[in-house]
């Protein structure tokens, strides 16, 4: 579509470039797709394995993680808090979703003692928390141990 300007002989071209915006797009997709898997949420924890139904979460859950070294971190999204055993139990009373919800994931790393994981459940439960899930990576099928196995 072009408009005449005048007698001069002279048109102006009236349509919109759209390449250098495709351009910048395509730009912008790239960064994106070679950072987004560069992000990741929540506490590295070398979990367990386990064969079961995996959890339907339609909704980010409120997770509570325990790394090897025993220290204790909730939530897992952008920025999760670092607290100790003792803080643990008041913390829990003091989140909001953990009264509404009454919910909360575990995450522990496989390394850690059973005792230890105990003494934290316990403090959830002391929280008021009702439902404790636990996260866990799934196990391999049952041949193909089998197989591995000498």
């Amino acid at each position: 579509m072009a408009a005449s300007s005048g007698g001069s002989g002279r048109q102006t071209l009236a349509e919109i470039n759209v390449t250098p915006l495709v351009d910048v797009m395509l730009v912008l997709l790239i960064i994106f797709m070679v950072t987004a898997p560069l992000i990741q949420q929540g506490v590295e924890v070398k979990l367990p394995e386990a064969r079961a139904q995996p959890v339907k979460a339609e909704e980010e859950k409120l997770v509570l993680s325990l790394k090897a070294d025993k220290s204790i971190w909730l939530g897992g999204g952008e920025e999760p808090a670092r607290l100790t055993l003792e803080d643990l139990e008041e913390r829990l009373r003091a989140n909001a979703r953990v009264r509404q919800e009454r919910e909360l994931y575990l995450m522990a790393d496989r390394t850690l003692p059973y005792g230890f994981v105990v003494e934290v459940m316990a403090a959830v439960q002391r929280a008021g928390v009702q439902n404790l899930g636990m996260i866990t990576n799934p196990s391999p099928s049952r041949p193909e141990r089998e197989k591995k196995a000498p």
